[in-house]
């Protein structure tokens, strides 16, 4: 793993060992593509150090998810919300109905049946 950083005035790009501070205009790469970099044209590649192993978790690495997980855990959950259920033209919908069903839509000559904005109409058949 490396820190890529950019340095726009010398068009230059530095990679480097992992930041310990997060900077902006740097990025933390892995070891496949800090191998596989390549610089855009014109610019220089700066790179300082040659082994970009992953360092070895420590105890405070350790400590630090430990602590990431207890907090999460104490974290209230918010209350689940209600399922929204809308009740359909001429349709029976399961449960108690607070709102009284809207009236089925009325359907003009020569229509079968309506559906939202389809419809239906009779045709003839030859």
């Amino acid at each position: 793993m490396a820190t890529l950083t950019s340095v726009y005035a010398d068009s230059t790009i530095v990679l480097g060992p992992l930041a310990t501070e997060a900077q902006p205009e740097a990025y933390d790469l892995c070891e496949k593509h800090v191998n596989s970099f390549t610089a855009p044209r014109g610019w220089q590649i700066i790179r300082l150090a040659t082994d970009f192993a992953p360092a070895p978790p420590s105890e405070d690495d350790l400590l630090a998810l430990a602590d990431a997980v207890r907090e999460a855990s104490r974290a209230p959950r918010p209350a689940p919300m209600p399922a929204e259920h809308r009740p359909r033209p001429g349709g029976v919908m399961p449960g108690p109905v607070t709102a009284p069903l809207p009236p089925p839509p009325e359907i003009a000559e020569g229509e079968v049946l309506r559906r939202g904005h389809l419809r239906v109409l009779k045709g003839d058949k030859e």
